[in-house]
């Protein structure tokens, strides 16, 4: 029977997203792997691969439109052997593909009428807890004619898929409750939370400016995510802030003498380069701080997997440098460049940006003295850091001199770092930085 393909989540906070562009069109033959389509999540843009095969018999969303929720069906699979005609009742009570300036509805019965519309094709199967079963077509036809459920039969094909012979000697057994049935018979949960902050809504705020010249500017999805992550930061993490000044002129003399060895090679470090890989190595030296909040308890993280925020149109990312502390410099340097590049372009995977105990802020080069920064949740910290300038200072030996200084303040969650345990963390990061030939021993 015709098979719905869903709209996907592609991202961990993806609750709908943009249909930005078909590969395919209606006809066309494709396999497990093709790619269909471009989607735009809240924070890049992703190709959706197929995961069965068959025709493509009908493109039920259309390309361009926004607001499209996740598991929304956007396009109809057909076996071999079905053909257009098949899918005339599924067609008929599929929701109507939005315009690209409107988000997705829900489809309802036309006309009013008390009949109830035609039923749609099933989608894909989806076990107890909601998620997906993937099964190829043949194998999903031989399980409805025995009564198997899929839920209980594990796939042997790539990725787990079950395919033909999985089911060709299975026994049926009693089906597992739907999910929305078992959803129905759960106690009512409490309802989630706003996703934008509670205060004056658009109409009362434009009244204000009613007469004014203005532009209405539209949130896109990232605008949408940032908005919503930040506020749930600010209204639940317990933030206290610590601050130092660091002493640069060594580092800039070393990175000066390293970028000079360096140059036949193409590699040019920067000071943010030295800030990762003090940070990393701070984390390994106090390893009580290199911890994540999860609700009821605390993970603390061997590696030291260190989150950068990297400013794009419309928001930011804050892709992830994984196992910082065991890279070179170099490595370092060339691995920030790709992911920063990247995520301007929106390019970023969602295990890129995703996880981390640690993050750090850098507003430096745009001149920015100092500043607090949000922390990024599930982290326990975010480090901000404000540009280098000579300042006077007094020298060890009590005389007074010139220094290169640099202003940072780390933001502490204290559910998960006490302030002495924090002092500790942010002193190991200010010494790294000031003996930064430390960090090559």
């Amino acid at each position: 029977m015709p098979t719905e393909i869903l709209m996907p989540a592609l991202s961990p906070t993806m609750e709908e997203g943009t249909l930005a562009k078909w590969l395919v069109k209606e006809g066309d033959t494709v396999s497990s792997g093709d790619i269909l389509a471009e989607i735009e999540t809240d924070k890049a843009t992703m190709e959706f691969e197929a995961v069965d095969e068959g025709t493509i018999g009908k493109i039920l969303i259309s390309e361009g439109s926004e607001g499209v929720k996740v598991n929304t069906p956007i396009a109809v699979l057909l076996e071999e052997g079905e053909s257009a005609s098949d899918i005339s009742d599924t067609s008929s009570s599929a929701p109507e593909a939005p315009k690209a300036s409107e988000p997705a509805a829900e489809a309802a019965p036309a006309g009013g009428s008390e009949k109830a519309a035609p039923a749609a094709a099933p989608a894909a199967p989806q076990g107890a807890d909601g998620k997906r079963i993937f099964a190829t077509p043949l194998a999903r036809r031989i399980a409805a004619d025995k009564g198997l459920d899929l839920a209980a039969i594990k796939g042997s094909g790539p990725h787990g898929r079950i395919v033909k012979a999985d089911v060709e000697g299975a026994s049926a057994a009693p089906a597992a409750k739907p999910a929305a049935a078992a959803a129905a018979e759960a106690p009512a949960s409490k309802p989630a939370a706003a996703a934008m902050p509670a205060g004056p809504g658009a109409e009362q705020v434009m009244k204000m400016y009613e007469g004014r010249d203005y532009e209405e500017v539209k949130l896109d999805g990232m605008r949408k995510t940032v908005a919503a992550r930040l506020t749930e930061a600010k209204q639940t993490i317990p933030h206290f802030y610590l601050r130092r000044d660091i002493k640069l002129d060594a580092l800039l003399k070393f990175r000066s003498q390293l970028n000079k060895q360096l140059e036949g090679r193409g590699v040019k470090l920067s000071v943010n380069d030295f800030i990762i890989k003090a940070c990393a190595l701070a984390l390994q030296s106090v390893p009580d701080a290199n911890a994540v909040w999860a609700g009821d308890r605390m993970l603390k993280l061997k590696p030291s997997d260190v989150a950068v925020a990297v400013a794009v149109d419309g928001g930011l990312f804050t892709p992830v440098l994984k196992d910082a502390e065991m890279k070179s410099l170099s490595a370092l340097s060339a691995e920030m460049k790709d992911l920063a590049g990247r995520a301007r372009n929106r390019k970023l995977a969602p295990h890129e940006y995703v996880g981390g105990s640690f993050a750090i802020s850098n507003l430096g080069m745009f001149g920015i003295d100092n500043f607090d920064a949000v922390i990024n949740p599930p982290h326990g910290a975010i480090l901000a850091v404000g540009a280098g300038v000579k300042k006077p200072v007094v020298g060890a030996d009590g005389e007074l001199t010139v220094a290169t200084v640099m202003s940072v303040t780390l933001s502490v969650d204290h559910r998960v770092i006490d302030g002495a345990l924090g002092a500790e963390l942010l002193q190991a990061i200010v010494e790294n930085l000031e003996n930064p030939m430390v960090m090559l021993a």
